[in-house]
């Protein structure tokens, strides 16, 4: 059974909870139409302080995930996983709650919603009152909260169940315990109008400077530096730091304070190692961090999907990728950020994740899907991959992986053009397509017999056909090419050469029900397909599901090991866990300590070695068919 005001009375509502800021608006609204001044509008006072509270949160968050700017300032390394942001959804209850018990304060005394917009006593009044009674006051229920055994089990241990901090992670908590710190940010205002210093703008400076201050402990980066301490020894008791909050959170007993430390040495829960601690993570802001074992180098797909990313929004970026009406007006934005990228010469930081205590790490080339495209860009997109390259073998990154267009053929013929002008490489580097290839062939059914095949020629379409005419499949390769089909031919054994056959026209499939598609195909080019086909594929990007009557296969993916931690954003459209194939062939590369680079074309002999690979290591295959 629940404990009494643990729930939330409206977490049953989704996203209709939003309603009941219904009628502050409605009313804010009619008071601004009647008066026509918006001084004394206490009902838009409060959405418009709601919505600022709402933006520091987010803010906070987003540099938090910044990782390419503060991958040496984070105090706990793990990553922020999906448990993690799935429990924080609904984070901003405790805004909603706050918004109505205002409003019902000012209903009940309607003196607080007539207060002047600006009295500059109220500054000092509101700090005092600040210092006199809600550091002690919030020190005192911090401290109940946690000596209660009843009280932690049923309404604090859940703010605690978020294992790295984050700016969300200050609203991560129940009815009660919201109650406690509402009582805390609302004694100073209710105190700072009862002398008669109170005004709109000293509410709305404490409240946003009570979250910003909040988000700051949370945020699980040090950017409050030592040597301000140094200089200012005393000023160690007036502000915590991230890492002193972040302590209290990894041990529990200790630093409870709001602000000021100041209130844990007086209650002797001040620990000892604060200020030791704040000066090692202030000092190591210079330090790069651990060296990555495995390196996943991805790109961009378009400004759309740009957003889909956890420094805008970790809550979007862990689902599968899809496009709303509600990023079409994030449009204009993401695309200013994409003129900067273009000129921008270096690889960030986008995610990362730990597998058996080995870190995996996704770098992005600063490029656009369709720039790879373009003739003049690919030397500066070469150059890109190189220095990324290059980086990753100074730092000692044992395994680099490439993207679908990073290690496209025309551009620089699948890696080999990296491998051959820098011989003595240490990283290896992976362009993954063995995995793909067996992921996509493992995918087919045993008694399939015949097999149509777009992108023939490719280094995948090839691969796939000498291996499928191995198991004596018949495989129609579609290519105007007599020379490279022929070449591929021969290629395989005397005895399996004629199980491949060159057709030129779609129309040669309208009997094959299993079509391999490696070239993007248009619908008129789909019904020739008869009905019942499934289309596998490994064309980026994916061809359109046209035919209801036939079944599309997505693009080639692993499910990553269950033992995997930290990871908290999905791969473009993929589903939580799951990974290009080229990206997972990457990690057994790893995990199997392979040193041959993968690159070129494909050793069809090792299709199955890779295989069996990915599933001795945990991957599992995640077909829809």
């Amino acid at each position: 059974m629940v404990a009494p005001l643990a729930s939330w009375p409206w977490e049953n509502l989704g996203m209709f909870k939003y309603l009941l800021y219904g009628p502050l608006l409605a009313n804010g609204l009619y008071t601004l139409y009647e008066e026509g001044n918006i001084i004394h509008n206490w009902c838009l006072h409060i959405l418009l302080i709601s919505l600022l509270r709402v933006g520091i949160h987010v803010v906070w968050s987003s540099y938090s995930n910044m990782l390419f700017l503060t991958r040496n300032r984070r105090i706990l390394q793990q990553g922020v996983d999906f448990k993690q942001i799935d429990m924080e959804w609904e984070w901003d209850n405790f805004l909603l709650l706050q918004a109505l018990m205002t409003s019902m304060m000012v209903y009940l005394f309607p003196s607080l919603g007539n207060l002047p917009l600006w009295n500059p006593k109220g500054l000092i009044a509101v700090l005092i009152l600040h210092i006199v009674i809600a550091e002690p006051l919030f020190y005192f229920f911090h401290r109940l909260f946690h000596s209660n055994h009843y009280l932690f089990t049923h309404y604090h241990s859940l703010h605690h169940s978020s294992s790295v901090p984050q700016s969300f992670t200050a609203g991560n908590g129940t009815v009660l315990e919201h109650l406690a710190w509402s009582i805390v940010i609302g004694a100073p205002i209710v105190g700072t109008s009862l002398l008669g210093y109170g005004s709109t703008a000293t509410f709305a400076c404490y409240v946003l400077v009570f979250d910003f201050l909040r988000c700051l402990g949370l945020s699980n980066v040090e950017i409050v530096s030592h040597r301000l301490f140094d200089a200012i020894p005393v000023l160690r008791y007036l502000l915590y730091t991230p890492t002193y909050h972040t302590l209290h959170h990894t041990e529990k007993e200790t630093n409870f304070c709001l602000f000021m430390p100041l209130f844990d040495a007086i209650g002797n829960t001040l620990h000892k190692c604060s200020w030791k601690l704040h000066k090692q993570n202030s000092l190591n802001a210079g330090k790069n961090g651990r060296v990555p074992d495995f390196v996943f180098l991805a790109h961009v797909v378009d400004v759309t999907s740009s957003m889909h990313a956890p420094f805008v929004s970790r809550f979007f970026a862990s689902r599968p990728f899809v496009t709303k009406l509600s990023l079409f007006p994030s449009w204009p934005a993401a695309f200013i950020v994409m003129l900067i990228m273009w000129g921008r010469s270096k690889i960030f930081l986008y995610s990362y994740y730990n597998l058996r205590n080995w870190l995996h790490q996704t770098w992005v080339v600063p490029r656009f899907g369709f720039q790879y495209f373009l003739p003049f860009a690919r030397e500066g997109i070469n150059k890109h991959i190189e220095d990324a390259i290059l980086r990753a073998d100074k730092l000692g990154v044992k395994v680099i992986s490439l993207a679908a267009l990073n290690k496209n053929e025309a551009l620089n013929g699948g890696g080999t053009l990296f491998v051959e002008k820098h011989p003595n490489l240490r990283v290896r580097v992976v362009h993954g397509n063995t995995l793909t290839a067996a992921v996509i062939l493992n995918e087919i059914p045993k008694d399939v017999k015949e097999v149509f095949l777009t992108g023939a020629t490719s280094k995948l379409g090839r691969a796939i056909a000498l291996y499928l005419c191995r198991r004596k499949v018949r495989v129609l390769m579609l290519t105007l090419s007599t020379e490279r089909f022929e070449k591929i031919q021969k290629e395989a054994p005397v005895d399996c050469q004629n199980y491949l056959v060159q057709v030129t026209k779609y129309q040669a499939a309208r009997n094959c029900k299993t079509w391999i598609v490696g070239k993007w195909i248009t619908p008129r080019e789909q019904s020739w397909a008869p009905s019942g086909t499934h289309f596998h594929q490994f064309v980026v990007p994916p061809i359109l599901a046209f035919r209801r009557d036939c079944t599309y296969g997505d693009l080639a993916a692993m499910r990553l090991p269950e033992d995997v931690q930290g990871l908290g954003n999905c791969e473009y459209t993929m589903s939580r866990g799951v990974v290009h194939a080229c990206h997972a062939g990457g990690v057994v590369h790893h995990l199997e300590g392979w040193t041959h680079h993968e690159v070129g074309a494909l050793d069809v002999d090792r299709i199955d070695l890779v295989w069996e690979a990915a599933l001795k290591h945990g991957l599992k295959p995640v077909s829809t068919k």
